[in-house]
């Protein structure tokens, strides 16, 4: 039987879709372009035949131009392809047909299913909803084609010329409007494309266009074959996980487990379209699974899990195989730790490809304004490896001269019917690319990414690193370059030490491979994953990470000890930031001896020292871990650092004091200025008289001062209250949690290397799942059938025995909320330590999850706090 591979089984579903792809103009839209580059389908695309592959929310006229199959005839055929609702990329997919005005054939595929369609909260589209949206999207085209040959016949040729603008490209016109398509609320208003090329008669749009919608569910970022999260800008990872209220910390993550169930409106909105994709995930795989959860959040997702698979599963053989929800808020400390693993270091430390325009600005009606705001905007997972870094400076240089020109020529003989006044315009385009500060910054030339199908004699690339630490993963790179360089007979003269891996050893190694440009394009996977370990272990990214590991060590050790002893340890963290951010930098650049934390960085820290504390010293009620005046002297520490650094970071709980704070510091530095000044000043050059009235308007401005200083500083202390309460609550998830509340994972850490008691939740809990241990909390979420055995024929003896997760060959694991690199190495060494080979272990969860992430999830814009 064939291994579970979600690679394999997303690059056989585009396969499938060969009689659409071929010979038409692909748009992807930002989630489903992350998640083909991860898969590596790009080539496959155009294997298929595919004319062009475009960006669907940055599309252009000229895209047609780019025929990389040698297909002069004119484009008859468009495919889109989203990972968000239809109502959402309606807008640019209106846009796609009134720019290619020859097409006849429109193929749209989304990852959401026509039951996630209907059931999303506010959806305009019903139970039929792919073929609502078909009618609806050709009468929308249809009431844009009129307006726009109404307004084309009534206007001069000439009156149609605009100015070209590398901003917007041409389409300043196309703006959301509700007025301008009435059957959806997220629309679009055309441009007047008929000056040249007249589509004909309005009867002709019906007959001639002709669209088709389906689903295409394997929508997801591999990371390996068996490792996975979900598209960052896709709608089941945007989708609010937990509204509002006191039981949730951000949108972004599961509500803590309270052990009740959420139903009806109670229920958020990526509780629906996390369970539809899983449920087609694993219909893809030909998996039939066996359903537990962990969590409140994954037992409603579990229930509707089960509820799909005993209405669409009944009859049809499957694979068996297990499935086991967990919830994020069992365990925050991971993620927000710094631990050893390789491919978190590089996705702390590589850059992400910016956000496209948010969708949320569709959004019309009141109901649906204020669900989306609570949805999540996550990073970007698809990184930006810095190649251009290991070029020589006159390899990586671009002639942006030559290049303007070439665009200026290009679009010049792209619109020959242009008069000379329209020459002007591209002329304008090119000075304006040319001025542009850094043009490969703009369109990123020489910026790689992960490609999990890249692999060495077979074995991929990030796959092998995901089950190693940071050193083992390194070493394993350098000897992957070694090796290719032999191949490529190239000889390095680096002196290496075996058992290390540093960037003295990789960098030469890497760019004698990236030499030439053929080397560079056979080689380029294992260049590209060693010039992101080399970004990892660059010293302004390496120093820092191993600074956090230092400080976590320090806070676990504090907790096995005392509160007032982990108190003190916060509050120096705090007070340490203060001094780097007021005077760490010298000339601009960081000063070692003042140490890399930063205020953001110590705030992250106290989050993990509050959660420690939670799980060391928990207490009842509203009240925190610590006594009232540990958690005071940490409160003045806070609001101190805060009003000598008001800007440094940014705050969900500061919102709409930040400016004030900033005006206050720099009213401060003002004044000291001009104290110094003044103390420079002849005491002479006043008389009595003036001197005298001058101190009594300087003593009424001090008293009105120091009311407005008191006045902020007051509010301040209120914000500060505000953001111990959330902590709190964040320290109070063991008293809460039933699994965590019975020490069913023995979350107590002393921090003793790799002992059990230091793992994260995903180890321990594969640890007592695949020793056949009970898990207080875990629920199974028995089929129909089995309910039928249950409450039916047991009386006859025919009663169902409960299954567990060690009997399945296949065991899927899904993180509600998102899943880090450490849990991933962590979880295959808990598989290792079992003794299963025979069991295929797939790990998933809704985005991928860095220390940065989190800060943001708990204290930053998605934060509830």
């Amino acid at each position: 039987m064939a291994l579970a591979d979600v690679i394999k089984c997303g690059i056989d579903s585009i396969k499938q879709m060969s009689e659409h792809i071929e010979g038409a103009i692909l748009y992807l839209d930002s989630g489903c372009t992350e998640s083909f580059q991860y898969m590596g389908a790009f080539p496959v695309l155009l294997d298929l035949g595919a004319r062009a592959v475009c960006s669907l929310e940055n599309m252009s006229s000229l895209d047609a131009v780019v025929d990389w199959n040698s297909n002069f005839d004119p484009t008859r055929k468009i495919v889109v392809m989203t990972s968000r609702l239809l109502s959402d990329a309606h807008r640019y997919i209106v846009r796609c047909l009134s720019t290619h005005h020859g097409v006849r054939r429109c193929a749209i595929f989304t990852s959401i299913s026509e039951i996630a369609h209907s059931a999303y909260p506010d959806s305009p589209l019903g139970p039929d909803a792919f073929h609502e949206y078909e009618t609806l999207l050709l009468q929308d085209y249809e009431e844009l084609f009129k307006k726009c040959e109404t307004k084309s016949r009534q206007s001069e040729v000439g009156n149609f010329k605009e100015k070209l603008t590398f901003e917007d490209d041409g389409w300043s016109r196309l703006t959301s409007s509700v007025e301008d398509t009435p059957h959806l609320e997220a629309t679009s208003s055309g441009k007047d494309f008929f000056e040249d090329n007249p589509l004909g008669s309005l009867e002709d749009v019906g007959q001639t266009l002709v669209v088709s919608v389906h689903h295409f569910p394997m929508i997801l970022c591999p990371f390996s074959p068996r490792v996975f999260v979900l598209p960052s800008e896709g709608s089941v990872a945007e989708a609010c996980l937990s509204f509002d209220h006191e039981d949730s910390l951000s949108p972004g993550l599961p509500p803590i487990g309270t052990g009740s169930f959420s139903d009806g409106d109670d229920v958020p909105p990526a509780a629906t379209l996390t369970a539809n994709f899983l449920y087609h995930l694993a219909s893809k795989m030909d998996l039939k699974m066996e359903i537990f959860s962990l969590g409140d959040l994954s037992k409603t997702v579990g229930k509707i899990l089960t509820d799909m698979s005993s209405l669409y599963d009944v009859g049809r053989r499957k694979r068996p195989a297990g499935l086991l929800l967990v919830d994020r808020t069992f365990d925050l400390l991971t993620p927000c730790c710094h631990g050893d693993s390789l491919v978190d270091r590089m996705f702390s430390s590589l850059p992400r490809r910016k956000r496209t325009t948010s969708y949320t600005h569709m959004k019309g009606s009141q109901t649906q304004s204020k669900l989306w705001l609570s949805s999540v905007q996550r990073p970007p997972v698809d990184v930006q490896i810095p190649l251009a870094k290991l070029l020589s400076e006159e390899d990586s240089k671009v002639d942006e001269s030559c290049l303007s020109k070439n665009i200026e020529a290009f679009l010049c003989g792209w619109d020959t019917y242009n008069t000379s006044s329209q020459i002007v315009d591209f002329v304008d385009l090119s000075k304006k690319v040319h001025n542009e500060k850094s043009l490969s910054s703009e369109i990123q030339l020489l910026s790689g990414s992960f490609v999990s199908s890249e692999n060495f004699r077979g074995t991929p690339y990030m796959e092998a690193i995901l089950d190693r630490r940071t050193k083992d993963g390194a070493v394993l790179i350098k000897k992957w370059l070694q090796e290719t360089l032999r191949q490529e007979n190239l000889n390095v003269t680096v002196r290496t030490r075996p058992g290390s891996a540093t960037k003295s050893e990789l960098q030469p190694m890497v760019k004698a491979l990236a030499a030439s440009q053929s080397s560079l394009m056979r080689n380029r996977g294992i260049i590209q994953i060693a010039a992101a370990t080399l970004a990892a272990l660059d010293e302004s990214h390496s120093a820092k990470w191993d600074t956090f590991i230092s400080a976590e060590k320090m806070l676990h050790v504090s907790a096995g000890d005392t509160s007032q002893s982990l108190a003190a340890q916060i509050q120096d963290l705090i007070n340490k930031s203060t001094l780097t951010s007021s005077h760490g930098q010298k000339n601009g650049k960081m000063d070692p001896s003042r140490g890399l934390l930063s205020l953001k960085d110590a705030l992250l820290l106290m989050i993990t020292g509050y959660i420690l504390a939670g799980q060391h010293f928990p207490t009842s009620g509203s009240g925190g871990p610590f006594s009232w005046q540990e958690e005071q002297f940490l409160k003045d520490a806070i609001t101190d650092a805060l009003i000598e650094n008001p800007s440094e970071v940014k705050l969900k709980f500061l919102h709409g004091l930040t400016e004030e704070l900033e005006a206050n510091i720099n009213r401060i530095k003002s004044e000291k200025s001009k104290e110094t000044s003044s103390n420079q000043l002849d005491i002479d050059d006043f008389d009595d008289d003036q001197w005298g009235t001058w101190g009594e308007e300087d003593a009424d401005d001090n008293k009105k001062q120091v009311y407005d200083d008191m006045q902020l500083k007051l509010e301040l202390r209120d914000r500060v209250d505000n953001l111990f309460k959330f902590l709190h609550k964040v320290s109070g998830l063991k008293g809460r949690n039933i699994p965590l509340r019975e020490g069913a994972f023995g979350l107590e850490s002393n921090f003793d290397g790799d002992s059990y008691s230091s793992k994260g939740l995903l180890y321990k809990l594969l640890t007592k799942v695949l020793g056949k241990n009970d898990v207080p909390g875990l629920e199974y979420h028995s089929s129909t059938v089995g309910r039928l055995f249950k409450s039916g024929f047991g009386r006859f003896g025919l009663g169902q025995a409960k299954p567990s997760l060690a009997d399945q060959n296949v065991i899927l694991v899904f993180v509600i909320g998102g899943i880090n690199g450490l849990e991933v190495r962590e979880a295959l060494e808990a598989l290792s330590e079992s003794g299963r080979p025979d069991i295929e272990l797939i790990l998933g969860g809704t985005t991928l999850l860095t220390p940065a992430d989190m800060f943001d999830l708990l204290l930053g814009d998605s934060s509830n706090i």
